[in-house]
């Protein structure tokens, strides 16, 4: 099995910590390390009184953190698994710990006994499974998110500028504005830049998407406000998803109770216009005494609903025929946005918390690099600078550690592209962030989904020719690399689904057959010529041990078939559009020996065979 990334650079701390003599820049590479076995740290961020703490309870599904201003809103707060549900661990600036515990209903208590100027970090620890995987930190709201340097920026976000305060993903809580004005662009991607963040680490929300008063469903214009959001930040962020953390909160971290359910119910009763006239001033719905529901539980449905989920919850209740508190919780979740329509990789807060999970190792991976990188340029003397230089030269920007660090390439071409040493044209853009936003690789490619393998391979041939080129303009700076990177992982691409095609029915010789029905343009049809090869480049070619047993198959194919789709291991008389498919598969399969140690010659031919192929995919790929 393939090492990934994290497990290379773990083997890579341990082998470099055991060199240093240093017990400083030891212990650095050592907390390196333990962070890529530690859950991944997602920070939550945003400015004052954006609903931060409110999503952060969402997330959690607990109402741990306060969303009133109090103490504990001025301290970062890292929320933890571990069996020892409700322990508060007290990190004091001066070194010391104290301990504390949450208070019933898991809340955090009003102080902890000591200034909270001298608190560094709270650490809570909840036994709860989303955990295992995802470290919570809530940290202090900002006026601003304007940072004038790295480590201020981390320190206003994470409670100082240390190395083990760092966040590993963002989710950034925005006021919920009708428009980004260029300062606030500008603003948010220098906080980003500046704490390390990118388009594959940083979630955008737009909180309080129901606060606007002029609107009975504020979701159509949330929607294109996210959408015009993506489209401006789309370089350093993830997505830019609308939510109601209110209603989320209520839903997932404190349900409504029979009490508010029975309230609920009985404002179902009322005349639609008259209830909508109470709520157009909530001070008015709050005091009515003409009004149904007691004035305090009146009070906790504002609190917990706010207009418009009191609208919603209502309106809920008057098409059901009845208030059950587990139908409304399920109505409020789907009614805040929180979570995506089905199983979309993209669109909602859920949606982004799974794709941080699914990438973990990889985020991970990243910030790793990017602490080893500051590790190796320490200043040090005699053994250490020896090791940290050997440090350095496998961490190279020109020469990752084998092409074992592949998982990151695509993190590292879209972190380049934000920071602007990566140069694209819009087409090339979208590629590249549809490949670091989704898994799966029709999605990846902007193919509907259940494309075919041969459908994947010809999608993914046509982007890596564009690829290709700009590595070559761009061959010795840095913009080159990160063009690389994205050419090896669509020819892994195409190399995966032409690997999905050959099991699936091998005729003698090698001869791939896809099942398809003989008919006019497929196995009965009029057969295409075949392509003209110099012998002795391929055979220069065969001759390398480098070339695995299936491509010297399909070399051989392409000397002895009479028809160009026997030539390329299609049936006989295989439509145009499927010879296409299997050039632009194995032009990705040869394309990957020019990466190999070839020989000056055998190299040129591997080259000439892939722009054989190239020119085979692109002349029948067209319909032509």
């Amino acid at each position: 099995m393939t090492a990934g990334p994290a497990d290379l650079l773990r083997r890579l701390c341990d082998t470099t910590a055991a060199r240093l003599s240093g017990a400083e820049l030891r212990e650095r590479v050592r907390q390196v390390r333990a962070g890529l076995d530690a859950p991944l740290r997602v920070a939550v961020a945003g400015a004052v009184s954006s609903g931060k703490s409110t999503l952060v309870n969402a997330l959690l599904g607990l109402p741990v953190a306060p969303v009133d201003a109090g103490e504990c809103t001025f301290v970062v707060t890292q929320y933890e698994y571990g069996e020892d549900d409700g322990h508060i661990t007290v990190e004091l600036a001066d070194g010391g710990v104290a301990h504390s515990r949450l208070l019933p209903g898991h809340r955090l208590p009003a102080g902890f006994g000591v200034d909270v100027a001298g608190i560094r970090r709270l650490r809570v620890t909840l036994n709860l499974p989303s955990l295992r995987t995802i470290t919570i930190v809530d940290t202090p709201g900002m006026n601003t998110v304007t940072a004038a340097n790295e480590r201020a920026a981390r320190g206003m976000l994470f409670g100082s500028g240390d190395e083990d305060d760092r966040a590993q993903a963002m989710i950034y809580v925005l006021r919920y504005v009708q428009k980004f004005d260029d300062t606030t662009l500008a603003e948010f991607r220098g906080l980003t830049d500046a704490c390390g963040m990118s388009c594959v680490n940083t979630l955008a929300v737009l909180g309080q998407v129901d606060r606007r008063g002029d609107e009975g469903d504020p979701w159509p214009t949330a929607r294109r406000l996210a959408a015009k959001g993506y489209a401006d930040l789309r370089t350093s962020v993830f997505d830019v998803v609308p939510v109601i953390g209110l209603l989320a909160e209520t839903a997932r971290a404190r349900p409504l109770g029979t009490e508010e359910a029975a309230a609920l119910a009985a404002l179902a009763g009322l005349d639609e216009d008259d209830l909508e006239d109470y709520l157009l001033d909530l001070d008015d719905f709050r005091s009515a005494p003409e009004l149904p529901v007691a004035a305090e539980v009146r009070h906790r449905l504002v609190e917990r609903l706010h207009r418009y989920g009191i609208t919603s919850a209502v309106d809920a209740v008057r098409a059901a025929g009845t208030a059950d508190p587990e139908a409304l919780a399920a109505h409020l979740l789907e009614r805040s946005g929180y979570a995506s329509a089905g199983r979309a990789s993209t669109g909602s807060v859920a949606a982004g918390i799974a794709h941080f999970a699914r990438r973990a190792d990889q985020l991970k991976a990243l910030d790793a690099l990017t602490r080893l990188r500051a590790i190796a340029r320490t200043p040090a003397l005699g053994a250490d600078r020896a090791t940290l230089d050997a440090l350095a030269a496998q961490l190279d920007e020109n020469r990752p550690i084998a092409t074992s660090l592949g998982g990151l390439r695509i993190f590292t071409a879209a972190e380049a592209l934000g920071r602007g040493t990566l140069v694209l044209n819009e087409e090339m853009t979208a590629e590249l962030l549809r490949l670091a936003r989704h898994d799966e690789p029709a999605e990846q490619l902007g193919l509907p989904p259940g494309a075919s393998p041969a459908e994947i391979a010809a999608a993914a041939t046509a982007a890596s020719m564009r690829w290709r080129t700009l590595a070559m303009m761009s061959e010795g700076r840095t913009g080159g690399q990160r063009a690389r990177d994205v050419l090896t992982v669509l020819e892994d691409l195409v190399s995966a689904a032409l690997d999905e095609v050959a099991p699936r029915e091998a005729a003698p010789g090698g001869a791939v057959r896809t099942g398809r029905a003989s008919s006019a343009g497929g196995g009965g049809g009029e057969p295409l010529p075949p392509v003209r090869i110099d012998p002795a480049a391929v055979e220069a070619l065969r001759a390398s041990p480098m070339v695995p047993a299936d491509d010297r198959r399909a070399l051989e194919l392409l000397l002895a078939g009479s028809e160009l789709a026997t030539q390329l291991g299609a049936p006989p008389g295989a439509p145009r559009a499927e010879v296409a498919g299997y050039a632009a598969a194995l032009s990705a399969r040869f394309r990957t020996l020019t990466h190999r140690p070839l020989s000056l010659r055998q190299r040129r031919a591997a080259e000439t065979l892939c722009e054989a192929y190239e020119t085979i995919w692109a002349h029948y790929g067209d319909g032509s």
